[in-house]
C-alpha cells in the first residue's frame, strides 16, 4: 500500500507544482499562446490588446481588454469579429501534463460580427485553415508534433451582427446572443442563437455534425429550426458554409405577416387562402449560386391546397418555373370582387367595389408557372376544370387559358394585368356554348336571359379599383344564341294586347355586336326571331355605372295580314330595379311610318297609271322613264321627217 500513497504524493506535488507555476506564468503570455491557437483554428489574423489579466476559477483562461479575429483577405468590412471586452479559456489538465494551451471557451460581450458573401460563392465564414494537420507554432514548443485544435465553448452576448451580401441591401441585427457547444473535435456542434432584429426574439437552433468539416466548407448533416413571430421553420438534411443546402424543409406559419416583420423583413401582406397563414412541407436543394430547386411540394396556403415543384434563380428578382397542381382554388380575395363586409356579394346597381387594388405584388418575381386546378373561384366568376400558363415578365402578368370548363361551355384566350405604369388590365376571350343565365348572374346579377351562347370580345381598362377600370373599360365583341328566353317579358302577350308584365319570351336565335367606349357598351344591331315574332335592338349599356338605355323593337309578322306591328320596349335605369315600359310614342311614329309609306306608294301607283295611260303604255311591266324616253324620240323623229316631207 506504500506505493499508492507515494502515488498520491506524487500526484499532488505535481499539482502544487503546476498550481504554483501557474501564478509565475505572465498573463501575456497565456494571452499570446491563446491567440496562437485561434489563429491555427481559423486560418485568421488575431490581434490581443489592452489590459491582459488571469483567471484561474471556473477556468484557467486570460481576460482581455480588446479581441480582433480578421476577416477574409477579399472582404471590405473590416475585422470579422472585435470585441472590447473577451475572455479566453484554456484546459487546465492539458497544461499541467503537457504544457499545452487549448482552447475551452471563448467569451465576448457586445462584440460586433461582420460576414460577407459573394455570388461567386466566398463567404467571409469559411476558415479554410482549420483542420486536423494544422500546426501550432509557438516559442516554447518549435518541435512539438502537429496538434488538433479545437473551440470547446464559443459563448456570444448583445453582439451586432453586420451580413453583407452581395448584390442585396446590408443586413445589421443588434442584440445578438450566440452560443456554440462543440465539445469533441470531431464531433457535432450544437447553436443556438437569439436574434432581435426588430424587437422581438427570433430563436435559431441548429445542429452540424462535423464541425470542423463544416467550417472548412464540407457538406455536413444539418438540422436547424427558426423560430419567429409565432411561425416555425426547420430543416433536417445537409449543408455546408458556401451555400449549398439539401434537405426536407417544413414551414409551420400561422401568420406570414408576423413572421417577416420579427425578422424586420417587409411584410408580404399576402392575401387570405393564398400565404397569409402556410404550411408547407418539400425537398429543397439551394447550390451555392443561389439557385433553388423544391420537389414534392406540398403547401396550404391558409384555405387553398397546391402540389407540385419549381425551380427558382435568386439572383437578383426571382426567376420562377414552376407546375402546380390544386383542388378547389379560390382567388377571390386577390380579385377583389369576393364577400364583402355583410357577407354578401356586390349587387348590381350597388356600384363596383371601390377599394384600392395593390398590385406590387407583380414585381416580385419573372418567369412561368403553369396551374390545373379542379375549380377556380374568381369571386364574381366560377370556373371549372382548368390549365392555364401564367407568364410574369417585369410587372406584366399574363393568363393564357389553354383549357377552362366554365357556365357549361369552354373558354380560352388570355387575360393580362400590367403595372409597369400604373394598373390596367385587358384581354380577349373566346367562348363557345355557355350559359349566358349563369354568367350574367354573376357578372351583373341578372337573370332575365338564358340560352347557349358563343361569344368572342376583347377588352381593356385601367385604374387602381374595379369601379375605375370598369369605368375606363374599352373593346369590342360579338355573340350568337341558339334557342333562349328571356324572362320577364311576354312578347306575344305585348303584341296581341300591348300589355306588359310577366312571363317569359322563347326565342328562335340572337345576335349582337358592340363597341365598348369609356366603359360604356354600344349596340346597334341586335336582332332577335322568333317564330310569329322578330325583335331589334340597339341602345347603351353603362358598364362602369351598371346602367341600361336600351330599346327593343319587336314586330308581330303575322298581324294584320303580314303588314306587321311594332311596338317598342325601353329597357331604362339601373341594373338592380330597371324599368321596362313599351315607348308609345316611338310605336305611334314607327307604324305611322309606316301608314305613311304605304300612302305614298298607293300614290304613286295612281301616277304611274295615268302616266302610262297618256303615254299608252301598252305593258304594264315597262319602265315609265324608258317608256318616256321612247315616246319623246318618236315625237322628235317624227317633227325631223315633217322638215323634209
Amino acid at each position: 500500500m506504500k506505493w499508492i500513497g507515494r502515488l498520491i504524493a506524487f500526484v499532488l506535488v505535481l499539482v502544487l507544482v503546476a498550481g504554483v507555476s501557474l501564478f509565475f506564468l505572465p498573463a501575456d503570455r497565456i494571452a499570446k499562446l491563446a491567440a496562437d491557437q485561434l489563429r491555427v483554428a481559423t486560418g485568421r489574423d488575431v490581434t490581443i490588446s489592452g489590459d491582459v489579466s488571469m483567471t484561474l476559477w471556473p477556468v484557467l483562461g486570460v481576460s482581455l481588454g480588446e479581441l480582433e479575429v480578421g476577416n477574409a483577405d477579399w472582404s471590405e468590412q473590416g475585422p470579422m469579429l472585435s470585441a472590447k471586452n473577451a475572455a479566453i479559456g484554456v484546459d487546465l489538465m492539458a497544461y499541467i501534463t503537457n504544457r499545452e494551451i487549448r482552447i475551452t471557451n471563448i467569451e465576448a460581450t457586445s462584440p460586433t460580427i461582420r460576414l460577407d458573401a459573394r455570388t461567386d460563392g466566398r463567404a467571409s465564414w469559411v476558415f479554410t485553415d482549420a483542420s486536423g494537420d494544422a500546426q501550432i507554432e509557438t516559442e516554447t514548443a518549435p518541435d512539438r508534433a502537429p496538434q488538433a485544435v479545437s473551440i470547446q465553448r464559443l459563448e456570444i452576448t448583445d453582439a451586432t451582427l453586420v451580413y453583407d451580401a452581395e448584390g442585396s441591401d446590408l443586413v445589421s441585427y443588434a442584440g445578438v446572443d450566440l452560443s456554440l457547444d462543440w465539445p469533441e473535435r470531431l464531433g457535432p456542434a450544437t447553436i443556438d442563437a437569439t436574434l432581435r432584429p426588430a424587437g422581438s426574439d427570433v430563436q435559431v437552433a441548429a445542429t452540424i455534425g462535423g464541425f470542423a468539416g463544416f467550417i472548412t466548407g464540407q457538406v455536413q448533416t444539418l438540422e436547424a429550426v427558426i423560430t419567429a413571430g409565432g411561425g416555425r421553420a426547420a430543416l433536417n438534411g445537409r449543408a455546408s458554409t458556401a451555400g449549398d443546402v439539401a434537405g426536407r424543409l417544413t414551414l409551420d406559419i400561422p401568420s406570414t405577416d408576423a413572421f417577416f416583420a420579427a425578422l424586420a423583413l417587409p411584410q408580404p401582406g399576402l392575401p387570405a387562402k393564398l400565404g397569409q397563414a402556410m404550411s408547407v412541407s418539400t425537398d429543397l436543394t439551394l447550390t451555392a449560386d443561389r439557385r433553388l430547386s423544391l420537389r414534392d411540394l406540398t403547401a396550404d396556403l391558409g384555405g387553398n391546397a397546391l402540389t407540385g415543384a419549381a425551380d427558382i434563380n435568386l439572383n437578383g428578382t426571382p426567376q420562377v418555373n414552376a407546375q402546380l397542381n390544386a383542388g378547389a382554388l379560390d382567388l377571390s380575395d386577390v380579385t377583389g370582387s369576393g364577400e364583402t363586409g355583410d357577407g354578401g356579394t356586390p349587387s348590381a346597381g350597388s356600384g363596383w367595389p371601390t377599394d384600392r387594388i395593390d398590385a406590387s405584388g407583380l414585381a416580385a418575381f419573372n418567369g412561368e408557372i403553369a396551374l390545373t386546378a379542379a375549380t377556380i373561384d374568381l369571386g364574381q366568376f366560377k370556373l371549372g376544370q382548368t390549365r392555364t400558363l401564367l407568364r410574369n415578365d417585369r410587372s406584366r402578368m399574363v393568363f393564357e387559358l389553354r383549357e377552362v370548363q366554365a357556365y357549361e361551355g369552354t373558354l380560352s384566350g388570355e387575360f393580362v394585368i400590367n403595372n409597369r405604369s400604373g394598373l390596367s388590365v385587358g384581354g380577349k376571350m373566346f367562348a363557345r356554348s355557355l350559359s349566358m343565365q349563369d354568367v350574367l348572374r354573376d357578372a351583373a346579377g341578372i337573370e332575365r336571359l338564358t340560352g347557349q351562347a358563343d361569344a368572342e370580345m376583347s377588352f381593356l381598362g385601367s385604374g387602381n379599383t374595379v369601379d375605375a377600370i370598369m369605368k375606363s373599360l374599352s373593346g369590342d365583341g360579338a355573340i350568337t344564341f341558339g334557342k333562349g328566353t328571356i324572362i320577364g317579358i311576354d312578347l306575344d302577350r305585348l303584341m296581341r294586347s300591348g300589355q306588359v308584365g310577366g312571363g317569359t319570351t322563347v326565342f328562335d336565335s340572337l345576335a349582337a355586336t358592340w363597341d365598348i367606349d369609356g366603359g360604356v357598351l354600344r349596340n346597334n344591331d341586335l336582332l332577335l326571331s322568333l317564330a310569329n315574332y322578330e325583335a331589334r335592338g340597339a341602345g347603351l349599356v353603362g358598364l362602369g355605372n351598371q346602367t341600361s338605355d336600351y330599346t327593343f323593337t319587336p314586330v308581330a309578322l303575322r298581324a294584320n295580314e303580314g303588314t306587321g306591328i311594332a311596338i317598342p320596349v325601353r329597357i331604362r335605369g339601373p341594373w338592380a330595379s330597371p324599368s321596362i315600359l313599351p315607348d308609345l310614342e316611338a310605336a305611334i311614329d314607327l307604324n305611322l311610318d309606316k301608314e305613311v309609306e304605304a300612302a305614298k306608294e298607293q300614290a304613286r301607283e295612281a301616277v304611274r297609271s295615268k302616266v302610262a295611260e297618256e303615254l299608252n303604255i301598252v305593258d304594264e311591266g315597262q319602265d315609265l322613264e324608258d317608256a318616256a324616253k321612247q315616246k319623246l324620240e318618236d315625237e322628235v323623229k317624227k317633227g325631223l321627217r315633217s322638215l323634209f316631207d
